[in-house]
This record gives structure tokens, C-alpha cells and sequence, in this order.
């Protein structure tokens, strides 16, 4: 098959052919039909997650149709079109069987501690526990974005940030997946103000609903800018970025009993943020984690895709060919990017 492969930590990565997965008892090969370039998979390619082991094939955001499985799996996968949560279970360990696939004591994810999905084919084990069934409504560019950045939103606003209707939530960093965040939000009823440093990334955000925005370069402290604009804080606050800047700001952002959810990754080299707990304290501001989302919880997301509530394919701004990912992932350099939402990668079927 034709992959995405670097060698180095950094290393222009190039499209090579490399040996064909194969399935794993109880799981499946995917022919992969779409996958979204993310911020997470630059993270890998810079070296700043431990599971990742040289060479590797990164890619973790994708949708597909099975060719293959191996034995022990109780459903009939192969000719089905599927997603895949990000984080996949195991499907043993205590967190996998009380539901919480997400925090998996054994967890995989594609891309990262396994090849993933920038290539025409990708293996994910446990099929029966970790495989979204994908309905024909939902096409390919739109389902991609389903398995990391609209599935990572939709918990983070909804399950774990317990959004109501009428509320304030602030989103920090309006990239793939702080817009999915204000598109949710809004569906949800809240009223929503959009951080970012990116005037383009804002107006895709007010295009999407979002009440009002703060550019970051015009301010000097964001947190006090959206306690501004919502007249006392918000209810609910997210770092869709993961940097200690907008996770401090995101946490300053919040009215009394507030809470503040970590969606984006902090990598070790930025150090760790610098939390105001006098303020959680004073306030009795909740701090949260949101990793992902459970297989088991995609029906109640796709139902609202289905039913014209939410709309992923409206994030997709940019699709490109297997052969133009690399110039893509080292384009995510640069920390704002020329062309806000979400980058598709159509890999050229092995078939043609």
C-alpha cells in the first residue's frame, strides 16, 4: 500500500509503499476512504508523544470500509463503511467495562501507538467494541472528522462539560476542533464566544453561530476580554488548543462555579500551565479532562447528524491527496493557519 512514512522525529515525512496490514484476531482492516490531518498527528510527527515508535505512518482521524477481519469477531464487518473513536478500548480492563473506553488502561490509537490512517489501509483490533457503523448519509470528508475532532467536541461540550441552553461557553482556539465546540454549543442553546488569534478562523466561528468573538491579538488578557463580552464569565470554558496560555485564559474566563474543560494537548516542552487555584478555590471553579469519545456513544451524535442538527461536512475547507499530505503536516508549523477548519486527505484507492 502507499503510506505516509518519516523515519526522524521532525523528518520531512514521504509517500512510500510499505507491506499491506493485516487483521488481528478479533479485528479489521479498513480501506481507508478519508482521513483528517490534525493537530494531534503534528504532535506525533514532532516527537512530543511516547508511544510512538520510529518509522511510522501517523493518521488517526479517518472513515473507511472494511476488506478484511480476522477470527473471533462476533459481527459481520467486512463491505460495512465505519469510523473509529481515536482512542480504542480493549474491551477487558475495568474502564472499558463500566464504559469508559476513553481512559482505556490498554487503549490504542491508530497514529499513534500503531500505524495509522494516512495510508490506503489501516488495522484497529477489537473490532466488535471499537468499529462505528457509518450511515450512507453521512459521506466520507464529513464521517473523517467524526472519529477525532467533532466526536473529541461533542464530549467535551455535552458529556463532560454538561452544557445547557442560555449558557455562556467560551472556546479557546477555533482550529478543527474548537469550531466543532461552537457548532455544538450553539445547537445546544448556549451562546458562544470565540477565542482565537486568527480574524479568518473567528469569522468561520461567527459563521457557525458563535454570539461573539475576542482576537487575541488585540487584547491583553483574553480571560478578562470574555468576562467582558458575557457580562459577569462563562458557564462553561474549553481549551480546544492546548497550549499553557489558553488553558490559563481559558480558566480565567469562567464566572463563579464555573467549569473549565481541557480538550487540546499540552505538550512537555511548552511546560505546564500556570493555574490560578486561588481562583478555583474562591470560586469553586471545576477543572476537567475530556479524552475522546466512546464508540457506544457515537449513535446519539450521528442521530443528530442525521437529523440536519449538526453539520461536520461545514467544518471541511480543505480537501488533498495522499501524495500532498507531507507538505501539509509540515505546514502545521506555523501555529495559525492560512486556511481555517478542517483538511481532508482522499487517499488514491488501491483498487485504481
Amino acid at each position: 500500500m502507499k503510506a505516509i512514512v518519516y523515519e526522524e522525529f521532525g523528518q520531512h515525512p514521504a509517500l512510500r509503499s510499505v507491506p499491506d496490514p493485516t487483521p488481528a484476531p478479533g479485528g479489521v482492516v479498513i480501506e481507508v476512504d478519508a482521513t483528517g490531518l490534525c493537530r494531534s498527528d503534528w504532535h506525533a510527527w514532532r516527537g512530543h508523544d511516547p508511544d510512538v515508535k520510529l518509522p511510522h505512518v501517523g493518521g488517526h482521524e479517518f472513515t473507511g470500509t472494511v476488506v478484511a477481519a480476522g477470527s473471533g469477531s462476533a459481527l459481520p464487518w467486512v463491505g460495512r463503511r465505519v469510523t473509529v473513536p481515536f482512542v480504542c478500548g480493549c474491551g477487558t480492563c475495568a474502564q472499558c467495562v463500566t464504559g469508559n473506553q476513553q481512559v482505556c488502561e490498554q487503549q490504542t490509537q491508530p497514529g499513534f501507538s500503531h500505524w495509522g490512517a494516512f495510508a490506503q489501509y489501516v488495522a484497529i483490533d477489537n473490532a466488535d467494541g471499537n468499529l462505528v457503523p457509518i450511515p450512507d448519509s453521512i459521506k466520507s470528508p464529513a464521517a473523517a472528522a467524526l472519529g477525532c475532532r467533532f466526536g473529541t467536541a461533542f464530549r467535551a461540550v455535552v458529556r463532560q462539560g454538561r452544557v445547557t441552553a442560555g449558557e455562556w461557553v467560551a472556546v479557546h482556539g477555533c482550529g478543527g476542533v474548537g469550531l466543532s465546540a461552537v457548532m455544538i454549543a450553539v445547537a445546544n442553546g448556549a451562546r458562544v464566544v470565540a477565542v482565537d488569534i486568527s480574524a479568518a478562523a473567528l469569522k468561520v466561528a461567527r459563521d457557525l453561530g458563535a454570539e461573539a468573538t475576542v482576537d487575541v491579538s488585540d487584547v491583553d488578557d483574553a480571560g478578562a476580554a470574555v468576562i467582558e463580552r458575557t457580562l459577569g464569565g462563562a458557564h462553561l470554558s474549553l481549551d480546544c488548543l492546548g497550549d499553557p496560555r489558553t488553558c490559563r485564559a481559558s480558566v480565567r474566563s469562567l464566572r463563579r462555579r464555573g467549569r473549565h474543560v481541557q480538550v487540546g494537548l499540552l505538550p512537555p516542552d511548552d511546560g505546564s500551565p500556570a493555574i490560578p487555584m486561588d481562583r478555583i478555590v474562591a470560586h469553586e471553579l471545576e477543572l476537567l479532562g475530556s479524552h475522546g469519545l466512546q464508540a457506544h456513544e457515537y449513535p446519539a451524535l450521528l442521530g443528530l447528524v442525521e437529523s440536519d442538527v449538526l453539520h461536520p461536512e461545514l467544518l471541511v475547507r480543505r480537501t488533498i491527496d495522499l501524495s500532498e499530505a507531507p507538505a501539509a503536516l509540515v505546514e502545521m508549523d506555523i501555529p495559525v493557519p492560512a486556511t481555517p477548519g478542517v483538511t481532508v486527505i482522499k487517499p488514491e484507492s488501491p483498487k485504481s
